[in-house]
């Protein structure tokens, strides 16, 4: 078996990378693996050729750029005796530090499409370039001949490069995502009737106790998780906002048939978002909605009151996380049910590094094959930058009662990652690993910790109704940690703290005292595999499920602060019109001191103020100022988003503005790149949407280079259509990549965009 670059040893490899800038001449490498093992060893026998052809989607990658930068910023923001503990830093704050130069993220779009593949998404922040494009193309640009191979364990053939992919660009890529399909991502969670076949066992034995649940026939719902892991207290996930990581879309019927199947009701706005163009929908037998759905169900029973619930749906393990990562709102905390093996573990390392320095939690389930190995799949739980979540055996005392007992779950995945992922210094904090759960001193464990996943839940599913206690799976487990900690976060939002953050620096920390047993349920009985559940940490549960104290474990005693809000939050108004908001500033545990406020975010040609800008609240009690927009006649018409800071961002809180056009107004755009050789012309669409009745737009041109020129057909243009405009370029005519402003002007309205245009 050939290993993996580990975790630590990646961060020198990267730097020394780093310290060398290549010729553009030579043909660069990319800095993680491509070939499956099977491949390299010939377990995999080939079968052919993948035809010329074939449509292939990939995701072109960038690597971070000061890595050994960041290692030590993750030490600092995780450090409690650190200055900069939890200062998580800003998307943008990210790529400035971290991430690519746009630069070099141009240079990677500019060689996709030089290379004839077709740019289809990704973004600078997300450190990724979205590509499609035939076989034959992906051959040409990265060297490699694309095969097909018969599939050592599964009946079918995969495809895969015949050797690690090289470029012409000047410098190095971190991945390419897309370049075989030997793994495929499943969801994890397991059917009773499956396992009690496959166990030798009656169906009926392994859920003989689930008789404590409030659904049908005693089944566990959502809600149920969070009487018996939270309790009755008032924090309900407001203010926050989740993300769930999916491979497949949905069909929010189902979802809505659980509910009304259960007499409860939905308050939490969700949004499917895919991330590269894969479908959201799902519609049975093409599509099964099973995993999507349940967890959607734990997420919100536990947090019923989220500020927004998002699907990431996509079919690349990258873009899914890339989006997660830049998307507005951030999700702070994250659930992942779906297990599937890389052909590189690193792979996704970057990725979970910058969750972790933008205080996001990604929480993945440990698996439901028992003990991890080379043949049973422990990614990503396994990662280091990642909250591993193992299965438990859950009695409550009643319907929607609180916790009575557990035990480990039969089939909860856990172990030593058989990624070889390097211990992380949180398990290696004395009292961790003994010789009692027989954990590795020198690779990763796992899981970290755990929560219900027997066969005891209610599903509804496939547009063909729903089940009681027939599924199970640490895919229930995932999703119902991640809205956990939601709650932990509206606690610290509420006390004017900055969100927890990676959760295992902080759980190992603390659970290595006294403290442990009020916030964690130790599970010291019952085994999965090759391991017991056993006091303290141990492989099959990690740490246990959450107690009663845990929350203000995390939280942490109560300081002095401020929290904000506004209202109305949603203002619409017209170009030449005025409008207000009420700031309110309320004090948190006897806070009684100035805040200074500010806006930001205010679009051009308007006005907001804030009256008085220095608000003081009196000790538990509220102040207030007002925000007054006013528009005018040349205020762009579209939706803003204003944000009110508190004594320079210790508390923000939004306005989300939406400025309608007067008739006559127009918009206008142009393709984001335009390119042209030296003796010759190209061209490109503008196009113009007109907002009421309007007339023609008489388009212009500025930052062209010398000895280019451009001219527009028609001109004026119609306010509602498009005009062709050809850019001419002599042989003289100078070399490089320009920003272009092309501007529009009716006699009334004048707007412009913006286009990069290349001169070779």
């Amino acid at each position: 078996m050939i290993r993996r670059l580990r975790i630590f040893s990646l961060l020198a490899a990267i730097c020394a990378f780093a310290a060398v800038t290549p010729s553009a001449s030579q043909a660069q490498s990319v800095l993680t693996h491509h070939v499956r093992d099977a491949v390299v060893s010939g377990t995999a026998q080939p079968v052919g050729a993948l035809r010329s052809d074939q449509a292939m989607t990939l995701d072109l990658v960038l690597p971070l750029r000061n890595p050994a930068g960041l290692d030590r910023f993750l030490r600092d923001v995780y450090s409690p005796n650190s200055p900069d503990y939890r200062r998580y830093l800003s998307v943008s704050d990210f790529t400035a530090r971290f991430g690519p130069t746009q630069q070099d993220y141009d240079a990677v779009v500019r060689f996709a499409e030089t290379n004839g593949l077709v740019v289809t998404g990704g973004t600078r922040d997300g450190m990724d370039v979205q590509v499609q494009g035939p076989a034959s193309a992906v051959e040409a640009a990265f060297h490699v001949t694309m095969r097909t191979y018969r599939h050592p364990t599964e009946n079918r053939t995969f495809y895969s490069p015949d050797q690690e992919p090289t470029h012409g660009l000047p410098f190095n890529l971190w991945h390419v995502s897309g370049m075989d399909n030997y793994s495929v991502p499943r969801p994890l969670l397991v059917n009773r009737n499956d396992f009690a076949r496959a166990n030798h066992i009656s169906p009926s034995a392994l859920v003989a106790h689930a008789t404590t649940g409030s659904g049908p026939a005693s089944s566990f719902l959502g809600s149920d998780m969070r009487a018996a892991y939270y309790g009755g207290g008032s924090l309900t996930g407001a203010g926050q906002n989740l993300g769930l990581l999916e491979y497949l879309g949905t069909d929010l019927a189902d979802l809505n048939t659980y509910y009304a199947n259960t007499g409860q009701a939905i308050h939490v706005p969700i949004t499917l978002l895919s991330t590269d163009g894969t479908s959201t929908s799902c519609v049975y037998p093409a599509c099964d909605d099973t995993e999507q759905t349940l967890d959607m169900t734990q997420a919100l029973g536990m947090a019923p009151n989220l500020a927004s619930l998002v699907v990431y749906v996509g079919s690349s393990d990258t873009a899914i996380i890339s989006a997660m990562t830049t998307h507005n709102p951030l999700p702070a905390t994250i659930g992942c049910s779906w297990g599937w093996t890389p052909v590189d573990p690193s792979t996704l390392d970057p990725y979970f590094m910058k969750m972790a320095a933008q205080g996001q939690n990604f929480f993945a389930a440990s698996g439901d094959s028992s003990t991890w190995s080379q043949s049973v799949v422990a990614w990503p739980a396994d990662d280091a930058y990642v909250v591993s979540v193992g299965g438990t055996d859950l009695v409550t005392s009643g319907a929607a009662g609180p916790w009575q007992s557990e035990t480990a779950w039969v089939d909860s995945g856990g172990g030593i990652s058989p990624d070889g992922i390097a211990i992380p210094a949180w398990q290696r904090l004395a009292g961790v690993i003994n010789s009692s759960n027989r954990g590795s001193t020198s690779v990763r464990n796992g899981p970290d910790v755990a929560a219900n996943a027997n066969f005891t839940f209610y599903v509804c599913a496939d547009q063909s109704g729903c089940t009681a206690n027939l599924y199970g799976g640490t895919s229930f487990a995932a999703p119902m940690w991640a809205a956990y900690i939601a709650l932990v976060n509206q606690q610290l939002a509420s006390n004017g703290k900055a969100p927890i953050g990676f959760l295992n620096p902080t759980i190992y920390a603390q659970n290595v005292t006294s403290s442990y047993a009020t916030n964690f349920h130790d599970i010291t009985s019952g085994s999965s595999g090759s391991y017991s559940a056993v006091p303290g940490y141990d492989l099959v549960t990690g740490w246990g499920s959450p107690n009663s104290g845990l929350i203000a474990a995390l939280v942490g005693p109560q300081t002095a602060g401020f929290s904000m809000s506004a209202s109305p939050a949603m203002i619409g108004m017209g170009q030449g019109a005025s409008a207000n908001s009420t700031v309110t500033v309320s004090s948190l545990n006897g806070y009684n001191s100035p805040v200074a406020l500010t806006v930001a975010g205010c679009p051009g040609n308007t006005t907001c103020t804030l009256n008085p800008t220095s608000v003081t609240p009196p000790a538990n009690g509220t102040a207030t100022s007002v925000l007054t927009i006013a528009t005018t006649s040349s205020s762009p018409a579209g939706s803003y988003t204003l944000t009110i800071s508190g004594n320079a961002g210790v508390q923000t809180t939004t306005v989300s503005l939406t400025i309608s056009a007067a008739a006559g107004d127009f918009s206008i755009s142009a393709p984001a790149t335009i390119s042209v050789s030296r003796g010759s012309r190209s061209t490109a669409t503008i196009s113009l949407a007109a907002i009421g009745a309007g007339s023609g737009v008489t388009l212009s041109t500025t930052g062209l280079p010398s000895r280019v020129t451009a001219t527009y057909s028609p001109n004026p243009a119609p306010a509602s259509g498009s005009s062709r405009m050809t850019i001419t370029a002599s042989r003289r005519a100078t070399a490089g990549t320009f920003t272009v402003t092309i501007k529009g002007n009716n006699g009334i309205y004048s707007h412009a965009t913006t286009t990069s245009v290349t001169v070779h």
